[in-house]
This record gives structure tokens, sequence and C-alpha cells, in this order.
């Protein structure tokens, strides 16, 4: 493994749309959504120690959700753990771990991701990323993976590719399209050239710092003021001088749809951003009738289609429901359509201005 190339895991969400698993005090990250041994972001974690070195993966996220990544991450060394007193999305976040990365290693190479992503096909990723590193090296570029679609998702993010490749497997990136309708995103998967976003970037860090101070100058200007202090005992105080005065920017708006050296590596390795229940159902293994279960004691009975999640200990007969998201917790039961999903963070604010925050 090469002593420059870094990993970013992003971890500071909080998976609203996955409630009520998935709270603010105990988002979807570092849980086992799927029932599969492992939260999202020990798997991330697996993951991305076979393309860096351990010592070479950092993770971001949020102040209060340090103490969970060092319980669920104990091999990841702790000042690895970079901690953000708010959440100001994506940009500030990379800026952040990009300044300190510079200061540790000015030939870094970085790939930022975020730590919710669910991919089946490790060896293929894993080739995906070696790939991505070894172009940003050789060149000045912003990569970004693109998931070749199975369906016209209206959920992500699409990127419009030139049809020649730079490189066997790199393509230079044409548009950046969010959340089409899904006539439009028919539209895209017939005419060959669009991708789903994953979300999943690579670059050199110069690179980045080059790319925000030109497109992003407000935020690179303000970490820049304080860069003499990342990685020593004033960065935390610099950081909380940072945060507030950081626009709320993802990277895709602020620099990925505005430069002009963005490419994209087409690939298949088994990608869910699990955003959704129904995601999490699509990823999930069913029974005859297509249910998909997490529960040790469940009992289905003339139903189905339907996304089941209670605890082990709790007995569930579940009987003619099709096509629901079934998901008990110890205060809190959710049962909704499943066509009805993308309203469930509509729901939770509903929940909040009526039952107020304890259910968050």
């Amino acid at each position: 493994m090469n002593s420059n190339h870094y990993v970013a895991i992003m971890a500071g969400g909080i998976g609203s749309r996955f409630w009520p698993m998935s709270r603010s005090r105990f988002p979807k990250q570092f849980l086992d959504i799927l029932g599969m041994g492992r939260t999202l972001i020990q798997q991330s974690l697996d993951r991305y120690s076979k393309v860096v070195p351990m010592a070479n993966i950092f993770v971001v996220t949020s102040e209060e959700y340090v103490p969970i990544v060092k319980e669920q991450l104990p091999e990841l060394p702790v000042e690895n753990i970079v901690a953000e007193p708010s959440r100001k999305n994506t940009a500030a976040c990379i800026a952040y771990i990009a300044f300190k990365l510079q200061a540790i290693n000015p030939d870094a190479v970085m790939i930022a991701a975020p730590a919710d992503h669910l991919v089946t096909e490790t060896t293929q990723f894993v080739s995906t990323a070696q790939t991505a590193l070894e172009f940003v090296e050789k060149n000045q570029a912003l990569v970004t993976i693109g998931i070749k679609p199975s369906h016209p998702n209206t959920g992500y993010g699409y990127i419009q590719h030139e049809m020649t490749a730079e490189q066997p497997d790199v393509f230079k990136v044409k548009t950046f399209t969010e959340k089409p309708s899904e006539e439009i995103a028919r539209a895209f998967i017939a005419s060959g050239d669009f991708l789903w976003n994953a979300g999943i970037f690579t670059w050199r860090v110069s690179s980045i710092l080059t790319a925000l101070e030109a497109h992003l100058s407000e935020v690179y200007e303000i970490f820049a003021a304080e860069r003499t202090h990342f990685n020593t005992v004033g960065e935390k105080k610099a950081i909380e001088k940072i945060y507030p005065l950081c626009t709320n920017t993802s990277i895709d708006v602020g620099v990925m749809e505005k430069a002009n050296n963005v490419y994209v590596i087409p690939a298949e390795f088994g990608w869910s951003d699990l955003g959704t229940w129904n995601s999490a159902w699509d990823n999930m293994e069913k029974d005859y009738f297509g249910n998909a279960v997490v529960g040790k004691q469940v009992m289905v009975v003339d139903a189905n289609n339907c996304m089941v999640h209670v605890p082990d200990h709790k007995l569930v007969l579940l009987q003619g429901l099709r096509d629901y998201i079934i998901v008990d917790t110890p205060d809190a039961l959710l049962i909704c359509k499943k066509e009805k999903e993308q309203q469930i963070k509509e729901y939770v604010a509903e929940v909040k201005r009526n039952m107020g925050e304890q259910y968050l």
C-alpha cells in the first residue's frame, strides 16, 4: 500500500429517512441495518483497510458521535477521529480534512466517502478505488465514482459523461443532475451515458484545495486563515471559530458541478447508498413472498413484499399486509406504505412538532 494514500470516511449525518431506528443521537451509520453482523461504518472501515494503511484512514464525524466511533472502531487510531462542532455539509467536512492532511503530508492523495453506503463486491470496489488513486496521482483531476444504473431511480443524482475514455475506465464528466423525475431518469438510462452519482471522491489534496479556492473561496479562506493550527493543540479552538462562518454546502454543488477537471469511473460493485427502507429491502434476502425480515421471532401470514425490522426478543405476527415498512424499536413503531417512504422525513418533522425531540 502507498503511504501517500489516505481515506476520509464522512460519518456526521443523522439518517432521518431510517427513522425510527436511526436517531439523531445514534444514526444509521452506527447501525446494522441489514442484519449482517457489522454496522455500516464498521463495514466501511473493513473495506477501506484493503485500500490504504489503517493509520491513513480518518473518520470525520460530529463531536457527539466521537464516543460511538471509538467504541465501534477500536482498531482506528484515536487521533484519526476528527470531530466537527456542527453539521455544515460535505464541503466544510472535506475542506477540514484536506487542510489537516496537507499539513501531515503535502503529497497526500485522498478518497472521501460516506460511512453509510453498502458495497457487496469488495474485490471489485478495491480495484475501482485503486484505478481512481492511480489516475489522480498522474493528473490534476477530481474523480467521482459512477454506478451503472439498473433502473430509473429518482432518489439518486446522475452524472453524464463523454463517450470517449481519457484512459481505460475513466471518462470526462459533462453534467450533474440531482434527483430527476422518473420520466427523465428513464431517458438518462436509455441514452447510455449517464451513471448514478455514488458520492465517493478521489483527488490529490492539493487539487481539491485548489478547486475549493477557485469555486468555494469563502470556505477555503476561512480554513486557510487558521491552517497553522491544524494538527496542533490549537486545532479545536480554531475549528470552533471556523464552523459558524461556513456556508452549509455540499462538495457536489460547491465544487464538482463547477470545476472543469472532473472525471468519472463507471463501476459495478453491489453499491447502494442505503438512503431509505426500500433500498434496505432491495439489498436483503427475502422469503418466497418477497418479505425481507430482520428479527428472530417474526411470523408472516398472507403478507407480501414487506420490509420488517424488529427486535430479536419480540414475537411479531404479520398478517395481510402488502408493500409495507414495519420497524419496531423500544419507544417507537413505524408502519408505513413503501410507496410513501420518501415522506418519512416529513413524518419525522411532524413528530418533532407534536411530540418534541425525545423521539428523534
